[in-house]
Parts: structure tokens; C-alpha cells; sequence
């Protein structure tokens, strides 16, 4: 079977994922559960073909692949949709993972993103973050909040993305996307660049060092309003994050600068569902004047309670989300266990 069919296959079964590993056939991830195709194992010499063909039909260029470089890229099929691939190396043999990524972009609504979420996307200038592990859906959250701006403001988008997952077109904003390693060189030198381009927003797909999270707080003092993501999974592990990174001797300047600039923080993960499907839980703070003192004076272990005692700033706690959840049906009392922050807390709370 060639690459096409598996990837339309793929579409079909409303995959996310497909992998091409040797000695397993080829595997679709549905709903968070992996589906064989038939009993025939790929053979080094079968996936190796599945590669060249993928590299032919995305006209990627093969430099990386030809030196045995791991290759992460992205391309489109008419009529299919938008497959994320990322080639590498095991045991000695050729192994590809493909993310799916229909064409069109995410319904907030059908997602489960709540407009407590949503509503970041209205600030004018400041630093929103977007957290959670890898696959947790940040990159749809994201996509969400940009397409908000996208409808409702005149102003200039700029992201930087590896790869380019959603395809926004212009609406009302004029929106400029750019993937890393193939537009630009890499996230510092796309974010500097990007400050000459008159944006109103910036996209940076992640703040990965000391010197891509400099750049992006400088980039946010100047007026622009800056999305970017960090692998942490809360709020106060996130702001202890980012100060963690600069020398000690720079850390009260920015606890001072974070306290000026930061609008929001999402932290979300993705969780199964009692329907088999699976389910987004978050966890939302939003920057008060309260909040904006307690990182000045370093005080993150106030933020939790503060989050709970603020559902009428739009915040909540991860926890709190779960037990909602719990609450309506759509999560099970062990997953709430296994996916909080405070077990024993949550364990009193679910009885």
C-alpha cells in the first residue's frame, strides 16, 4: 500500500497519529487508543520506501534524510488535509511518526476550550503562555486564540512555528506565517526579525532557552502582544520557570518585568474521556493587581490559593477543572486522581 492511501486511511479512521516502526504494522492512533493495520509487519526495506515516497510528494528536501539527520517537517495533500512528520532512527532502522492535521481549524466549542481561554486573545499587548506536556494541545489552543484575533482585529500576525501545524488565512488581520529552518533560520533570529516587521502579535511556537525567553520579554515591552509555550504543567511552575533561567543576579529585575507584562497563563493536558474520547482540562490564571505583587515578591505559593478564591476574575486550578469534569460525567474518579496536582486534596473532594 502506498503513502496516500495510508493517509487517507488515516483521515477516515479520524486518526491523529500514524506509525511506520519496524516489526509492527502500520499503527493509527484513534482517540488515544493504537489500531494495527492487518497482521503484516513492516520490514526496515518497507518503511524506507514509505519515507522516499513521503519526501517525494512533500518535495522536501532530502539533505537531513541523506545524512541520517532526524528530519521534522510539515506538507499538505489537496483534498486530504496536513500530516506533521518527524523521520528518524531506531535499532538501526528507518521509523516516521505522522501527526494529522485537517484542513480547516479548530471549533473551540467542539474542543471543550472555555471562553476563560478564549478571552486571553483579547488583550492589546503583554505575554500570554500556553503550557502542558507534548501532545497535551497546545498548539489547538493556540490556533484557536489567533483565529479569534484574526476576526476581529485589523493588525498584523506574525507566527513562528516548527512546523506550521494550522493555515490561517487573512481576515480581518494580515497574518504572516513562518516555519523554522525553512523561512527562518531558527526561533531567536525569526523573533528579532519579527520586531521589524510592524506586528501587532507574535506567535513563537516555544520559549526553548535563556535567550529565545529574553528576547521574548523584551519583545513583549515594546507593545506587542506575544503568545509563546513552555512544557510546564502549572501556573507557578511556569513563572518559577522562566526566572529560574537568568543568572540569580537578574532574577528581581524580572520577576518585576514578568509582573508588567504577563496577561495569562493556560497549563492543559489532555485526559481520557468516560465516552472513550478524550478530554481537555485547564487550568487559568489571569494577571490582577494581587497576582502582580506576588510575583514581584516571589510569593508563587500564594498563586493556587489565589486561583481558587478568583472565579470571578476567570481563573481556576487544574483541579478544579478536573473535579468539574468529574462532576458532570465526563471523566472517571480515577482519571481525576491520576491527572491532579494534589492528590490527597482531590481524594477528600471526591469522597
Amino acid at each position: 500500500m502506498g503513502i496516500e492511501e495510508i493517509l487517507k486511511e488515516a483521515i477516515e479512521k479520524e486518526a491523529s497519529d500514524i506509525f511506520f516502526i519496524a516489526g509492527l504494522p502500520v499503527t493509527f492512533k484513534c482517540k488515544g487508543i493504537q489500531e494495527r493495520k492487518g497482521e503484516e509487519k513492516l520490514l526496515p526495506e518497507d518503511i524506507r520506501k514509505l519515507v522516499e515516497e513521503i519526501y517525494q510528494i512533500s518535495k522536501r528536501d532530502e539533505t537531513n534524510y541523506s545524512k541520517g539527520i532526524d528530519d521534522d517537517f510539515s506538507f499538505s495533500l489537496s483534498g486530504l488535509g496536513r500530516f506533521r512528520v518527524n523521520i528518524f532512527r531506531q535499532r538501526g532502522s528507518l521509523a516516521a511518526v505522522l501527526r494529522v492535521i485537517r484542513f480547516g481549524l479548530p471549533d473551540p466549542v467542539q474542543l471543550g476550550i472555555p471562553e476563560n481561554v478564549l478571552s486571553l486573545a483579547d488583550n492589546k499587548k503583554g505575554l500570554v503562555l500556553v503550557t502542558g506536556s507534548a501532545g497535551s494541545g497546545k498548539s489547538t489552543t493556540l490556533a484557536c486564540m489567533i483565529d479569534r484575533i484574526n476576526h476581529m482585529r485589523q493588525c498584523h500576525i506574525i507566527t513562528m512555528e516548527d512546523p506550521i501545524e494550522y493555515i490561517h488565512r487573512h481576515d480581518q488581520a494580515i497574518v504572516t506565517q513562518r516555519e523554522i529552518y525553512i523561512d527562518t533560520p531558527g526561533y531567536l533570529e525569526s523573533l528579532r526579525s519579527a520586531l521589524r516587521e510592524s506586528p501587532d502579535v507574535i506567535l513563537l511556537g516555544e520559549m526553548r532557552d535563556f535567550e529565545t525567553i529574553s528576547a521574548a520579554i523584551t519583545a513583549a515591552e515594546t507593545g506587542v502582544l506575544l503568545f509563546s509555550t513552555l512544557h510546564t504543567s502549572s501556573a507557578a511552575n511556569t513563572i518559577n520557570r522562566i526566572i529560574d533561567v537568568f543568572p540569580a543576579s537578574q532574577q528581581q529585575q524580572v520577576k518585576i518585568q514578568l509582573a508588567q507584562i504577563l496577561k495569562g497563563i493556560v497549563c492543559q493536558q489532555l485526559v481520557p474521556g468516560s465516552d472513550g474520547t478524550q478530554v481537555a482540562a485547564f487550568e487559568v490564571l489571569k494577571t490582577t493587581p494581587a497576582v502582580q505583587n506576588m510575583i514581584r515578591e516571589g510569593k508563587l505559593h500564594q498563586l493556587e490559593a489565589t486561583m481558587q478564591q478568583s472565579a470571578a476574575d476567570g481563573m481556576f486550578t487544574m483541579d478544579m477543572d478536573l473535579l468539574k469534569l468529574y462532576k458532570e460525567g465526563r471523566i472517571s474518579k480515577d482519571t481525576a486522581l491520576i491527572s491532579c496536582n494534589n492528590y490527597e486534596t482531590m481524594s477528600k473532594r471526591l469522597g
